[in-house]
């Protein structure tokens, strides 16, 4: 922002945060002076209502004033999910990159992080697997600097009753590690291939994360299109599947709270 400009009220800033040599690099992308669909979710994940906080800041009024001193922990997790509208696009990679391709967020509140999590999923309509489900394998292939994360989020997998499948390279990394997985084909290795087992139904979920490199991008496009036609929910992050397997752990055991009685905690 221009030296000497001061700005009263809401500002929506959006970043990117890159590791380079063990640190956490921030680059700020754009600062816009408004608000955005992260305000209401703060403000009922704390009970403050920053919109009317902000709108008395810009007429003069202190936060001192409006008796906001303090930065509110509170003894719950709130987690904000983005909605897309895949489905309604057969076709489309799902692949995630820095454009928006959002249409709504919903928001998941819960005593552990877990709990938080799977809650935004059903919200976002994700459904994620059970063992007991009819059908229980998990597809993995994931870039080389995910696969020792991919490893232990494997682990959990078999410890939650999961059977695994995944690529060549990522299959030798999980069986290195003395978990049970079998090897299948990429699509462009012949057939059998994965696309042919997603189409099959033979797949309850999906864990595929790429290079960034155009062909490594292209040559598992046809993975994550199948997974969308054929419904089966596909995560691109391996920072999603760890919090997809913590969540797997409440899908049985989900409380409901309200806005009020959470609210109340951060009162005490």
């Amino acid at each position: 922002m221009a030296h000497g400009l001061n700005v009263v009220g809401l500002m929506n800033v959006q970043f990117a945060i890159q590791k380079m040599d063990g640190a956490d690099v921030i680059y700020v992308l754009e600062v816009n002076p408004r608000a955005s669909r992260t305000v209401p979710f703060v403000s009922k994940a704390t009970g403050i209502q920053l919109a009317k906080v902000a709108a008395r800041c810009m007429v003069g009024q202190s936060l001192g004033a409006q008796g906001i001193g303090r930065e509110v922990l509170p003894p719950y997790y709130s987690v904000k999910e983005a909605v897309f509208p895949f489905v309604k696009f057969p076709g489309v990679d799902t692949i995630l990159g820095p454009e928006m391709k959002s249409t709504g967020e919903v928001m998941g509140v819960g005593l552990t992080f877990g709990e938080a999590f799977v809650k935004s999923q059903l919200g976002a309509g994700t459904k994620l697997p059970q063992p007991t489900d009819a059908v229980n394998k998990v597809f993995l292939t994931v870039k080389n600097a995910d696969k020792a994360r991919a490893v232990e989020v494997a682990r959990r997998l078999v410890d939650h009753g999961f059977e695994l499948v995944a690529t060549k390279g990522t299959a030798a990394a999980i069986a290195a590690a003395g978990l049970p997985v079998v090897a299948v084909n990429k699509v462009t290795e012949g057939r059998p291939h994965v696309v042919d087992m997603i189409k099959n139904n033979e797949i309850a979920l999906v864990i595929n994360t790429v290079e960034e490199r155009r062909n490594a991008i292209a040559d598992s496009r046809q993975i994550r299109i199948s997974s969308l036609l054929a419904r089966v929910t596909t995560f691109t992050t391996i920072a999603g599947a760890e919090a997809a397997v913590e969540g797997m752990k409440y899908l049985d055991n989900l409380n409901v709270y309200s806005l009020q009685e959470m609210h109340l905690q951060l009162q005490s």
